[in-house]
């Protein structure tokens, strides 16, 4: 509990020091009464409800590591920062073992820095840990919270696929589980890696058909179709970019010049990211806490 105690003062401290702007925050408005990003602010970059991060704060909560991971990102901690968090959380003892999910400077100026390109960072087991705006018109997807309905294969097979449609699915299929199968081996004492894999093969009798067949392939670039509902489909190209070292997937979406498709998505630059940039200050927040087992 000591440690948790710890942890709140710190967490504030990080919160304050930020900017919403930092942050690419849409919110648009700010507190008077408080430096550095509100409450509300963090709880929605992170995928928890305000009142969670606010437990936190207070040593009254004991987040998982998933949580931690998820505020680590939304407060742009470094390495040494995220670290610590974890050890404070009561995480020590799985530092060496879990996979990493923690997005890199470098990676996080390429993100801000390609507003015209729809980009997603994922981790190593294909966990959406954030998008830029165009991303999130094109495909629908809200900003990552942390849940499983942010892992690619869990919406394969079990939640909403999305607006994106593949060329071939049921190769799709196979090369995305093993995929997963790959991180599995590499981190086989990450216990929230461990159970979305039981949930999977619990819950989806053709993940668990796929992982015990010993599917072959590697989830790698083809063109999609987008689905939009406005825009009707969207032939883009897709590349996938490993970021060696860091255990992160870039999935880049890109159109031919001058085609129909690049002509929608330089339409969708415009529209489609005023749409999502004020969100009302009074939406409501989802209480959840970010990768919580089954």
């Amino acid at each position: 509990m000591e440690t948790l105690l710890e942890l709140g003062p710190l967490l504030r401290t990080w919160r304050g020091r930020l900017q919403p702007a930092d942050v690419g925050s849409p919110f648009g408005f700010a507190s008077s009464r408080t430096p550095g990003l509100r409450r509300e602010e963090v709880a929605r970059l992170a995928g928890v409800s305000p009142d969670y991060v606010k437990r936190l704060e207070q040593g009254r909560a004991h987040p998982t590591a998933g949580v931690v991971y998820a505020l680590a990102r939304a407060l742009r901690l470094s390495e040494a920062e995220t670290a610590t968090a974890l050890r404070l959380a009561g995480h020590a003892s799985d530092l060496r073992a879990l996979m990493p999910r923690r997005i890199t400077p470098s990676v996080r100026r390429l993100l801000d820095r390609l507003p015209d390109t729809p980009v997603a960072v994922f981790d190593a087991a294909w966990s959406r840990l954030d998008q830029n705006a165009l991303w999130t018109a094109l495909t629908g997807d809200p900003r990552g919270r942390g849940d499983r309905e942010d892992n690619l294969v869990w919406r394969v097979f079990l939640g909403d696929p999305g607006r994106v449609r593949h060329p071939r699915p049921e190769e799709y299929r196979a090369s995305i589980v093993a995929d997963l199968r790959r991180v599995h081996t590499r981190y086989p004492n990450d216990s929230e890696l461990a159970s979305l894999v039981s949930a999977l093969g619990q819950r989806s009798d053709e993940f668990a058909r796929l992982w015990g067949s010993s599917a072959f392939g590697e989830h790698g670039n083809q063109r999609k179709t987008i689905d939009h509902p406005e825009l009707g489909p969207i032939e883009l190209d897709c590349d996938i970019v490993t970021v060696q070292g860091a255990e992160l997937r870039l999935i880049i979406f890109t159109a031919e010049p001058g085609s129909e498709s690049a002509e929608k998505l330089q339409l969708l630059s415009v529209i489609g990211t005023e749409r999502i940039s004020t969100p009302r200050p009074d939406e409501s927040y989802a209480p959840s806490e970010v990768g919580s087992g089954e």
